[in-house]
């Protein structure tokens, strides 16, 4: 694990200068911290600000660049704007990522920084992940990949470094909790935030929302089950109905990260 912290150092050593795309996940506060550890002031953190992020995770990015003390700045990013994106095909994330790294590029030539970089790490490479796509065919770097740093090695260094995220729980933009064809709008991405924390409140770490049409799948750890049950159910049923779901129920399956993947046929 050393040998690819070190490694991975070195690859961003021979960067020069990059533009990191942050969003205060594990992953990216990692990368970050590395980034700015080694080129101090020719590395440049970016938060894309867009109606799919939960409001929380922006507030903790914001949050974490000021406490690294690397420069950032905050773009709008505009992929509601776009047809190809609100449609939710099954390359959704590839749309998403096209237009905030398309932005990126855009500022790391005006600012004359050599590479962009993004978060993804080893085990990405096993998922589907239409947005890595993108990456690659703008030219976009992954150093966290080239160096065969895997989540669980990240989550490790984080915590031998300090990092607050080595334990935070995955939190992938919102409108990965709609099934692929349903269209995503912005009232629906706020039914699900809210639908969220309420349940978060209520003390649940690990979890998703499932938006289906007028039913809410729950997705929690199946070890959280117990807990679930000792409360009033009205609690969790009358909020969540209140906020437009006519349909609430628990996946039996449990809390699994893209569940809504199972069953597509990639070639």
């Amino acid at each position: 694990m050393q040998k690819k912290l070190n490694q991975l150092k070195q690859i961003i050593k021979e960067m020069e200068s990059a533009v990191v795309a942050f969003s205060g996940g594990v992953d990216s506060t990692f990368l970050l911290k590395v980034t700015h550890e080694v080129l101090g002031d020719n590395c440049l953190a970016i938060i894309g600000e867009s109606e799919t992020m939960p409001t929380t995770d922006y507030n903790n990015a914001l949050q974490q660049v000021k406490e690294f003390g690397a420069d950032y700045l905050i773009i709008k990013t505009e992929e509601m704007t776009k047809e190809e994106f609100v449609k939710n095909p099954q390359n959704r994330c590839y749309h998403c990522k096209n237009e905030l790294f398309t932005k990126l590029l855009t500022i790391a030539q005006e600012k004359k920084i050599q590479w962009v970089l993004d978060g993804s790490n080893a085990d990405d490479l096993k998922d589907y992940r239409p947005g890595m796509q993108a990456a690659r065919a703008l030219g976009v770097r992954s150093p966290l990949q080239e160096a065969g740093l895997t989540k669980a090695e990240i989550r490790q260094l984080s915590k031998e470094m300090g990092l607050s995220t080595w334990d935070k729980p995955s939190s992938p933009c919102l409108s990965s909790r709609f099934p692929y064809g349903e269209e995503i709008t912005l009232e629906k991405l706020q039914r699900v935030e809210r639908a969220e924390s309420l349940l978060k409140d209520l003390g649940f770490k690990n979890l998703r929302v499932r938006h289906h049409q007028d039913l809410a799948r729950l997705e929690i750890p199946q070890e959280d089950f117990p807990k679930l049950m000792e409360l009033d159910p009205e609690d969790i049923v009358e909020p969540l109905k209140e906020l437009g779901f006519t349909y609430i129920t628990l996946d039996l399956e449990g809390f699994r990260s893209g569940s809504l993947n199972t069953g597509l046929h990639i070639h």
